[in-house]
């Protein structure tokens, strides 16, 4: 048996047939990137994300054949509305980092209401107030919604749970969008898609060959989260991408009032009941190795950190703070700025390098440490994925910095594996979760062989904290 999974990440679109032993087949990828038409702000073509999912998954079962069920994840809180009749967006699809709506965030605080510029919730609101049609044939929704009103015909006007929390409109004790906050912000009840079981029946897949039923609705790092196998309450997986994401698995329970700069969410929905996770954020990781090809030219490609790092056996002395859009989990300073520290005339090009990934290291470790403070459990071992999780370097670092041991997806993408995962126990190819995710053995682990200065670091992130006042004093 074989599901098809539909991905749309920030960058692209990839779709990709996920086997019964939970191995990865056909895998086809568009490239779709956002816009940032002003400083600021971050649009994505939703007329183009969804001719890429219908192209890539098309491509897929042309090359596998008839699939038992679709799987669909995307990146959290993108935003987009579109009119009913036609199927045709209204405005620009709003991506998850813009920050148009930071001011009515921040308005809305007197009123003692929450709500961060990177949640749905703000931008819906600005999305109804430029739609230029009758509040009744409007829809709006997250990527997941979006794709499913097309891949359906618009049959299916749905989400799950996992992403209807992160929209910041989503009631979770009362199960049901907040009517307060809908009313308060203009938004039509009408346009909101159903809230379902991140598993299960949703409808038909017309617009694709065979018609296979849609079967999971998740949320990117959910889906890493269980395509790592992370399925027992302090289970922890970190994605190492552009930016660095750490979820621990909670339970039924969503945990202890987070005091460390984590959140909860949830990680999916079956058969009614909520499966809760904490996440701790990075806002830098393997952005930094971006800039050290893009900006300084140190190395030539991304790949080649590796081997530069590892002519090294330290890194001199020489620590690096990655902040270059501000710090995340635990102090939330959107001012911080990256800093290297420690130079001197005999620091090498090697050096700067090696830094720069045990920088990385050294962060993951405080989203450790901030993550176990908040959930009152013990993360035993660290379960990796990501881009970046290929650099040996790197994880040995996480394994020094952390004192425990990193194990390696043997999916450098195990989004679309979890997605797979829950379309699959749906359509009966796995018993259970437990089941699905027996097939995951990682591909190595790496125990720690020696330790990283975490107190100079500590001190290098106090240097690089508040670096622009204006940006710190902004509590989002």
């Amino acid at each position: 048996m074989t599901v098809l999974v539909i991905d749309a990440g920030t960058s692209g679109v990839r779709s990709v047939a996920v086997r019964d032993d939970g191995s990865v087949g056909a895998e086809v990828h568009v490239e779709v990137l956002p816009s940032s038409p002003a400083p600021g702000l971050v649009e994505i073509d939703a007329a183009a994300t969804a001719d890429a999912a219908l192209v890539t998954a098309r491509a897929v079962l042309d090359q596998v054949g008839p699939v038992d069920a679709v799987g669909i994840t995307n990146q959290r809180a993108s935003t987009i509305a579109w009119d009913a009749r036609t199927g045709e967006p209204v405005g620009p699809g709003i991506g998850w980092q813009d920050l148009r709506t930071v001011g009515r965030c921040l308005a809305l605080q007197p009123e003692g209401i929450r709500l961060a510029p990177n949640a749905s919730a703000t931008k819906a609101e600005w999305l109804v107030q430029h739609a230029e049609l009758p509040p009744e044939h409007l829809r709006i929704g997250t990527v997941d919604t979006w794709l499913a009103w097309v891949l359906s015909d618009g049959a299916a006007h749905v989400t799950d749970a996992s992403n209807a929390l992160v929209t910041g409109l989503y009631d979770t004790a009362g199960r049901a969008w907040s009517g307060d906050l809908l009313a308060l912000l203009g938004i039509p009840d009408t346009a909101m898609a159903s809230v379902r079981d991140s598993s299960g029946p949703v409808a038909d897949a017309t617009a694709l060959p065979g018609a296979p039923p849609i079967s999971a609705l998740v949320g990117d790092q959910q889906a890493s989260l269980l395509g790592q196998g992370c399925i027992a309450p302090g289970d922890a997986k970190l994605t190492l991408g552009t930016g660095g994401m750490l979820d621990v698995c909670m339970g039924p329970e969503p945990g202890p009032t987070p005091r460390h700069g984590t959140f909860p969410m949830v990680a999916w929905r079956l058969g009614g009941t909520d499966t809760w996770a904490r996440e701790a954020v990075m806002l830098s990781a393997g952005a930094c190795v971006e800039w050290l090809r893009d900006g300084l030219g140190l190395i030539d490609d991304v790949a080649a950190s590796e081997a530069v790092a590892a002519s090294v056996p330290d890194a001199g002395d020489v620590m690096f703070v990655p902040a270059l859009s501000g710090r995340g989990t635990p102090a939330w300073d959107h001012g911080a700025r990256g800093l290297l520290v420690g130079i001197t005339r005999g620091t090498s090009r090697a050096h700067l390098v090696r830094a720069v990934l045990e920088g990385v290291a050294l962060a993951a470790a405080d989203l450790v440490d901030a993550a176990e403070a908040d959930t009152a459990l013990r993360i035993e071992a660290l379960r990796v994925d990501g881009g970046m999780s290929a650099n040996r370097v790197v994880l040995q670092a996480l394994a020094d910095a952390t004192a425990r041991p990193v194990e390696r997806s043997a999916h450098r993408e195990a989004t679309a594996v979890g997605a797979g995962f829950l379309a699959g126990v749906a359509a009966g190819t796995w018993a259970d979760l437990a089941a699905a995710t027996a097939t995951l053995p990682p591909l190595e682990r790496i125990e720690p062989a020696g330790s990283l200065d975490r107190a100079r670091f500590a001190d290098a992130t106090q240097r690089s904290a508040a670096w622009i006042p204006e940006l710190t004093s902004l509590d989002l």
